[in-house]
């Protein structure tokens, strides 16, 4: 360190010159005005605890030159008693009659550093320190020198000067003090209106998101009301090309049969996103029932063998089903389980264009649970992108994505199918080097308490009486689903009536007595429900065998309207085979 100053603490009026000191050495090293004065002030009120505790002592000014930043040093040292209870005044604790301690709290928070030795009978040393400013130039040997010369030459002020100089300082920091307040009123009434425009987008923000809820509870509500209505023109399509392409009118030419065979894809392509987009309407709207049967893995695996046969097929890309090794049977939803297998197939097959596709199970004993996990050796999958895969309508930019159109629904649906299920699903994958999805599927379902069985189908029986030709009768108020069932009846020895809504189809039945009914159930005028309740209470028609059709899948307590049915179809499902199968059994063949 470098000295500049040292003055002599004898008499009360060298405290005055020690603070004038101060405040020119300060001034001199680059200090601004309001450090000026709080360095003055810290350094006054030590030297006027030396003189007041220890009849005196010496101030030394220092420049630390070698420091980073630089710092102007003072040394107040005493040959006093010392500081008793110094460990009470530095934490603030003293409680003095005198005011003692006092002056080295406030002289702490003025400056940067305050060091503080003190022992009784052998007197006290403090040093305090306050950097320099940045702004400030840096102290050289020439500069120094400079601040020497104008301690020098430049006396102190007498006391009446002091006065006034500490009046000004405090009529500068009053100033201060009313412009921070004027600014501090200024900010708060800025923080007010910021505040009230704050309350007032949170409102608007609550209110465009109840409005959001609703508009998507309406949707929700909707779409799960609309699947007959959606359904039902896609059935016709799909029934009437394979009419068409099973040649029951008549042979087409090729050109005719690729035409159709192009609509009948795109109406499957479409039925598919429509069943996708229904499903997830309904589990929001709360209206899908889980309907957990005892099946096992293996008995799983073979059916989804026989739905995806037609994949199998090709030397570049296997589809695999490995064994499971665990007999005993799951009871879940059967069919919710395999939907979602289905899509995690169907994904990883459109995903990867060489190696194979591998489905796979894995026990967890802790869990109780059974993990599905479908392996591919496809593209892979981002990090990034990894949850946004199961966000509803996105799907992730690849070359491969454009040859496969589709609504990105089939990820979001199997979380929820899975969590519906009580489990959960999870995906693994490195870019460029495959997908493994897998879901994880409690053994047993809770909450359900026992499986239900579907009701059995009674057998078709042929009414006594003499006829030529047996009847069957169709009452369904779509014009094409009617057409349907009427050519895939044709050529049976079979008379075919039709009826366009419930209450025709009501009276047809009771004056013809038909030995079959195919009944629809979603109708206009009499539903098929009040239809069916109707022949089952008349016994002229209670013992007609009837079968009932529907474009949705209805749940257990929806299907408990109908026991006693013949059989109960989705439109989808109706085939050659099956209504082939549904005479066989009626004896109408």
């Amino acid at each position: 360190m470098t000295g500049l100053l040292t003055l002599a603490l004898k008499y009360e009026q060298d405290v005055v010159t020690v603070r004038q000191r101060a405040r020119q050495v300060a001034a001199g090293l680059g200090f601004d005005t309001q450090d000026q004065v709080r360095i003055a002030t810290a350094v006054s009120e030590i030297a006027r605890n030396a003189f007041s505790y220890a009849g005196g002592g010496k101030v030394e000014f220092h420049v630390d030159v070698q420091a980073s930043p630089q710092a102007m040093i003072i040394r107040i040292v005493d040959e006093g008693p010392g500081i008793p209870d110094l460990d009470a005044v530095l934490t603030g604790s003293y409680q003095s009659r005198t005011g003692m301690g006092l002056g080295i709290v406030g002289a702490r928070r003025l400056m940067d550093e305050c060091e503080i030795r003190s022992q009784p009978g052998n007197g006290t040393e403090i040093r305090l320190g306050k950097l320099l400013p940045e702004t400030a130039p840096a102290v050289t040997a020439a500069s120094l020198r400079r601040v020497i010369d104008e301690l020098i030459t430049k006396p102190p002020q007498t006391p009446y000067e002091e006065v006034q100089q500490q009046n000004q300082e405090l009529l500068r920091i009053v100033e201060e003090v009313r412009q921070r307040q004027h600014e501090l009123a200024r900010l708060n009434r800025e923080l007010e209106d910021t505040n009230r425009g704050v309350v007032a987008l949170y409102a608007e923000l609550d209110e465009k998101a109840d409005s959001l809820r609703r508009a998507d509870e309406t949707k929700t509500r909707f779409l799960s009301n609309m699947g007959h209505e959606f359904r039902t023109p896609l059935n016709s399509i799909r029934g009437l090309s394979r009419l068409l392409l099973d040649h029951i009118d008549g042979p087409l030419t090729q050109e005719q049969e690729k035409q159709v065979r192009y609509i009948r894809k795109a109406a499957e392509d479409l039925s598919t996103m429509v069943d996708d987009l229904l499903d997830l309407a309904k589990i929001e709207a709360g209206r899908v029932e889980v309907r957990p049967v005892q099946f096992t893995v293996n008995e799983l695996f073979s059916t989804l063998r026989g739905m995806l046969r037609p994949l199998l097929v090709g030397e570049s890309l296997l589809l695999v089903f490995e064994d499971c090794h665990y007999s005993e049977p799951l009871f879940t939803d059967e069919g919710k389980l395999s939907q979602i297998l289905r899509n995690f197939i169907y994904n990883a097959l459109k995903f990867t264009e060489f190696g194979e596709v591998r489905l796979r199970t894995e026990l967890l004993e802790e869990e109780q649970a059974m993990r599905f996990m479908v392996a591919d050796t496809g593209i892979g999958i981002a990090p990034e992108d990894q949850e946004r895969i199961f966000e509803e309508f996105t799907q992730i930019e690849n070359p491969l994505q454009k040859r496969f159109k589709g609504t990105g629904l089939g990820l979001p649906l199997c979380r929820r199918l899975a969590t519906l299920l009580g489990g959960r699903v999870e995906v693994a994958s490195t870019l460029g080097l495959g997908s493994t999805f897998s879901a994880i599927i409690p053994l047993h379902y809770r909450p359900a308490a026992s499986a239900t069985a579907p009701a059995p189908s009674k057998g078709l029986s042929t009414p006594a009486g003499e006829q030529t030709s047996p009847v069957v009768l169709i009452i369904d108020d779509e014009e094409a689903a009617r057409y349907f069932l009427t050519k895939l009846l044709k050529g049976y020895p079979l008379e075919v009536q039709q009826a366009s809504d419930g209450t025709t189809g009501l009276n047809s039945a009771r004056e013809r007595a038909p030995e079959l009914i195919f009944l629809d159930i979603r109708m206009p005028d009499k539903n098929g429900a009040e239809v069916f309740a109707a022949l089952r209470a008349d016994p002229a028609t209670a013992a007609i065998p009837v079968v009932m059709v529907s474009s949705l899948t209805l749940d257990e307590n929806e299907k408990r309207q109908f026991a006693g049915a013949a059989a109960i179809l989705r439109k989808d499902e109706v085939s050659p085979d099956v209504v082939r199968g549904i005479l066989t059994r009626a004896a109408l063949i």
